[in-house]
């Protein structure tokens, strides 16, 4: 059986998922509950610098990325961190640790209103930090033909890595968003794509974008 000999393979439109990773109001904006009950001054110091990349540069790239990819015909997914159970009992150890309780059909188990789902699109909820130890994405996504995982999301050195690197061992082709995910700082940031590129191809959302149109 054949198989590629290098990571750099361009999608195929048919066999590609976008995944855009926990970009929800609870952990994506100052007034979730990850952060709301920080001081402005706080979250500030802590993350001030996140929210603004945010704005500035992250979200108007997902958004770009989820237009490109539905024009080309690219299945859109989401995963989000949300509870199955009200009480959170479901949760992974370390969900249950660290303090993350998102209650199902709650605000801030929402995508963002910026990249909202579409009425047909499929969001995954997930109850611990890699997408594919909690849920039956690996099941979903190759009941859809997925060849090709395309990431974005947050945070870049944490979840999204995660889903990234055991993507990348369960045989999928993984093309990480480079500027389209987010974490705490720029040095955190740039050391996961330092780390991981050796998993995965990177591309910038313009890179990205351009070849699919090309195809």
């Amino acid at each position: 059986m054949t198989h590629p000999t290098t990571r750099d393979v361009p999608v195929v439109p048919a066999h590609t998922t976008l995944l855009f990773v926990d970009v929800q109001n609870y952990c994506a904006r100052p007034d979730g509950a990850e952060f709301a009950a920080m001081s402005p001054e706080a979250r500030e110091a802590r993350l001030g610098w996140f929210f603004r990349e945010m704005e500035a540069r992250v979200l108007p790239n997902m958004q770009r990325l989820q237009a490109g990819c539905r024009a080309a015909g690219i299945e859109v997914m989401y995963t989000l961190i949300r509870n199955l159970t009200r009480d959170g009992r479901d949760r992974s150890l370390d969900y249950k640790i660290t303090g993350f309780s998102v209650p199902p059909d709650s605000w801030d188990g929402q995508v963002l209103d910026a990249i909202a789902p579409g009425p047909d699109e499929i969001v995954i909820p997930k109850t611990s930090s890699n997408v594919f130890v909690s849920t039956n994405i690996d099941y979903v996504l190759r009941n859809l033909g997925t060849r090709h995982l395309v990431i974005s999301g947050i945070v870049t050195d944490q979840c999204v890595d995660g889903a990234v690197r055991t993507a990348c061992d369960l045989g999928y082709l993984v093309t990480l968003v480079t500027d389209a995910c987010a974490t705490y700082s720029q040095e955190r940031h740039d050391a996961t794509l330092r780390a991981n590129q050796g998993y995965c191809r990177q591309r910038t959302t313009e890179a990205f974008l351009a070849e699919i149109a090309g195809g």
